[in-house]
């Protein structure tokens, strides 16, 4: 596999992510509409890689965000701390007290059950990273200066300004200029894109993004939604997958796109709210790879599984070079990651690589 990866000696990361870190307000088994209290958990769809693969996978990772410097940004600022991430590249922008200046972004989720699926509700208009710019980091400093292995990065972020838009683009750029490897999870968010002008605006971002990219990972909406590519003969419905259609497309896109030298498809089948099925499919050098089918999985909160997917598949990356093995990487870990709550990881690197050879869910003792 053609990815030249830094050496863990020139590098002070071995991963930074870019992008939003909201407060997740969690009412458990209930409902948003009812809840009279809520668990306080961090999560954003880029740092929770950056998370996972500190806790879970022992890797030095560092977030790259602007938080509203008040009492409810020191509260991320620790809960980010808590989860082992280095804080030292945070932007904290000046706000005022009823957040016209600038916000930390909430987000409110529910689990779902049985016939009732998960829901989101979010809160982030105005917030301190969506107003962010380039010139509130030193990408020169950071990449060519500290060193970073692997810089990952996404289309939610993406979505939320035009600031955000302009800033992702240049880190991407920076990164490369400097030899870091690039991921981007395509992260396709209808409710996002339609205020930052829709499906042709995020085609339109996504594909200037995706000039700078070595590893795009993504569904099969995202590939069609954010950059305009269509699979042959299947209408959403994983359970009836060609994986040879979805070959042809990726195949599409890395002809496009020479610069990117891996894409990985996750496939995820909502059978209800607490049983999916789950598998992934990556491209590369030419050749598709398949991962384990996980056919009926109990779900107790599905929020996070495409970063925990992510975070699971760069790790295996990093370490084997070897996209089948990394490609089960990424399931695995994203099916561990459904078995607990909060938007983040609660997995180890040892209960994946169990999780890959069969181990079934007996009581350990």
């Amino acid at each position: 596999m053609n990815i030249n990866i830094k050496p863990k000696s020139e590098c002070k990361y071995d991963l930074l992510s870019l992008g939003e870190v909201m407060l997740r307000f969690d009412p458990g088994e209930g409902r948003i509409r009812t809840a009279r209290s809520f668990r306080v958990w961090e999560g954003g769809g880029e740092y929770n890689v950056a998370r996972a693969l500190h806790k879970g996978f022992g890797m030095t990772t560092g977030i790259i965000t602007a938080i509203a410097d008040n009492e409810i940004g020191r509260l991320l600022k620790d809960l980010i701390e808590q989860g082992g991430v280095d804080t030292s590249l945070i932007c904290y922008k000046t706000t005022d007290g009823i957040g016209k200046e600038c916000r930390n972004g909430l987000n409110f989720t529910e689990r779902g059950f049985g016939i009732r699926g998960a829901l989101s509700c979010s809160d982030r208009a105005n917030t301190a990273i969506s107003k962010a710019t380039a010139e509130d980091f030193d990408f020169d400093y950071i990449f060519g200066e500290l060193g970073v292995r692997w810089f990952h990065t996404g289309g939610i972020y993406a979505a939320l300004s035009p600031e955000s838009q302009k800033t992702v683009i240049e880190a991407c750029k920076t990164a490369k200029k400097y030899g870091t490897v690039v991921s981007y999870d395509l992260n396709y968010r209808a409710s996002l894109w339609e205020l930052a002008g829709g499906v042709d605006r995020a085609v339109e971002v996504n594909k200037e993004i995706a000039k700078y990219v070595d590893v795009i990972i993504g569904s099969e909406e995202d590939y069609t939604a954010c950059l305009g590519y269509e699979v042959e003969g299947t209408d959403g419905n994983f359970q009836k997958l060609d994986t040879q259609a979805f070959k042809k497309m990726l195949l599409q896109v890395s002809e496009d796109y020479p610069n990117i030298r891996v894409l990985a498809n996750m496939l995820h089948t909502v059978r209800t709210a607490n049983i999916n099925d789950w598998k992934a499919l990556c491209l590369a050098d030419s050749e598709i790879y398949l991962s384990k089918e996980y056919e009926g999985l109990e779900v107790l909160d599905r929020v996070g599984i495409g970063d925990s997917f992510a975070a699971g598949f760069i790790y295996g990356l990093m370490t084997t070079r070897d996209p089948e093995i990394s490609v089960n990487y990424g399931t695995a870990h994203g099916a561990l990651a459904m078995t607990t709550p909060g938007d983040t990881s609660m997995a180890s690197v040892e209960e994946v690589e169990a999780v890959m050879e069969g181990a079934g869910a007996r009581v350990k003792r």
